[in-house]
């Protein structure tokens, strides 16, 4: 089958297997719609078991064929970074594309595009840096150990943020010489094939990086159980998580899961409160809220808790909903079933008796938007601040005092991402040494830094993505000893 012609125009889209793009073997197709209006733009391929198992020999036999390690690391780089340079060749037509496909605003998917790009030069210039260690083991031995790659990746992609994750796993994993199956989600696929495209149009070989679309319970679900699938890198929910750990166990595979998070900022007494407003208004209803690591639960001082509410309720009113390419303040929702979702939040944290000072419904309008909503008095307790809504909800939760503070901002399941709003250097390095978070955010909420390692502690996951740290997910120690013969005569 041809590859495709366009990225924004195409209208049926085919699975990127061993450098070749080819129909899944049932035959079916997905129905994708644009969630800012409900229209349908195109039709996936739908890949089941049988596509799995193509895609992992595809990969196996680039692994076997030894075609990413025997090049050196430096190339392995160039291919990365050549894909960047198609992804930023591509810039304007691929935010179009993802816009469409997931709703966000074109804004917001420039930035997509953009950090998908700045994830493959960075792992592009850290592919020829993975370096091996010299073992002094004395006497007539010598030891040395060299980082190998675990073979088969198998990454399994959310819908929130689509193609940067699949860009932000495939690098390391590419850099350090494994063969990567993707599996893009179901409800917005179409961004992740500009990643096979590029590496069809760069010359990364075949088998290197291969692209499926397919239902979790099915294709997912089949290539976490894969035998040959040697490693497994995931983000999305707890409970799915907990699927592809099992999984994962029964095979004693290795993996890296980011599970989501129920993120709080701490804002100290001495925070500029019009910084505090501008950051809440990306980290939580940027992306409609659709952020694992979403600013969704703001603990304020009691005496500034209702100043803060005022602020953040009428910066709230300031923010419009539009189809994504008409870039307003609001994209849609990936779909009517996580609206929903949201709205039964909505109606629970109401019930426990938490002030609902503004939002908590639909706009009236095509599409699947939902109004900013803010949520004042919450109790820590409660399921709006302790479950993730994974939607536009903020819950306003006061303290009295910094422990306090600290106190209710690690009673959560989760511990993706904390933050603290202040300009006190001692309050603010005292909490974020005892904030129990994989990342300490400080007056800025989303510092976008590819070099800076990503991943939670309790429920919100373990490994790391992003930075150095992303690469020991991708590779295994082998120690070599060698024991030289007697002296030489």
């Amino acid at each position: 089958m041809n590859a495709p012609s366009s990225l924004s125009s195409q209208d049926k889209w085919s699975q990127y297997i061993g450098g070749a793009w080819s129909e899944a073997t049932s035959g079916e197709h997905l129905a994708i719609e644009d969630p800012g209006n409900e229209s349908h733009i195109a039709d996936v391929t739908l890949a089941n078991r049988a596509d799995i198992d193509s895609a992992v020999q595809a990969a196996k036999d680039c692994v076997t064929d030894r075609l990413l390690v025997d090049i050196k690391p430096a190339e392995r780089g160039r291919m990365l970074c050549a894909m960047s340079d198609w992804l930023e060749a591509n810039r304007d037509e691929l935010a179009v594309l993802l816009s469409r496909d997931s709703g966000k605003t074109l804004t917001e998917a420039h930035w997509e595009v953009d950090n998908a790009t700045t994830f493959l030069t960075y792992y592009g210039g850290l592919a020829d840096k993975i370096e091996g260690r010299y073992i002094p083991l004395g006497g007539s031995v010598t030891g040395y150990a060299i980082p190998v790659p675990y073979g088969v990746s198998a990454h399994i992609v959310p819908w929130n943020y689509p193609l940067e994750i699949a860009a932000r796993g495939l690098g390391p994993a590419l850099a350090a010489g494994n063969a990567v199956v993707i599996k893009s989600p179901e409800l917005d696929p179409l961004s992740i094939f500009a990643l096979a495209m590029a590496a069809d149009d760069v010359g990364v070989p075949p088998g290197a990086i291969n692209v499926v679309c397919g239902y979790g319970h099915d294709a997912g679900a089949a290539l976490t159980q894969h035998p040959d699938v040697n490693q497994i890198t995931f983000t999305g929910s707890v409970a799915t998580g907990q699927a592809v750990l099992r999984a994962a166990a029964e095979r004693i595979v290795p993996s890296a899961v980011e599970l989501g998070g129920k993120s709080a900022g701490i804002v100290l007494a001495d925070a500029d409160l019009d910084l505090v407003v501008e950051q809440t208004r990306w980290a939580i209803w940027g992306n409609s809220g659709q952020i694992c690591s979403a600013l969704s639960r703001l603990v304020v001082p009691d005496h500034l808790h209702d100043e803060i509410v005022d602020r953040l309720t009428t910066r709230a009113a300031t923010l419009q909903p539009s189809h994504g390419l008409e870039d307003a303040d609001l994209g849609a929702m990936i779909s009517r079933l996580q609206l929903e979702k949201v709205e039964s939040y909505v109606r629970q944290g109401v019930d426990s008796g938490a002030q609902l000072a503004c939002g908590g419904e639909r706009f009236d309008r095509s599409g699947h938007f939902f109004q900013p909503t803010v949520f004042a008095g919450v109790n820590n307790q409660s399921t709006i601040a302790q479950e993730e809504i994974f939607g536009p909800v903020l819950c306003v939760i006061p303290y009295s005092d910094i422990p306090q503070a600290l106190q209710i901002a690690n009673h959560s399941q989760y511990g993706l991402v904390a933050g603290v709003f202040g300009n006190d250097l001692q309050e603010v390095t005292w909490l974020a040494d005892r904030l129990d978070a994989g990342q300490i955010f400080v007056n800025d909420w989303f510092v976008p830094a590819a070099e800076a390692p990503f991943g939670g502690f309790k429920k919100s996951g373990f490994g790391r993505e992003k930075g150095q740290a992303a690469v020991d997910s991708y590779i295994q120690w082998k120690n070599v000893a060698i024991t030289r013969p007697g002296r030489p005569t």
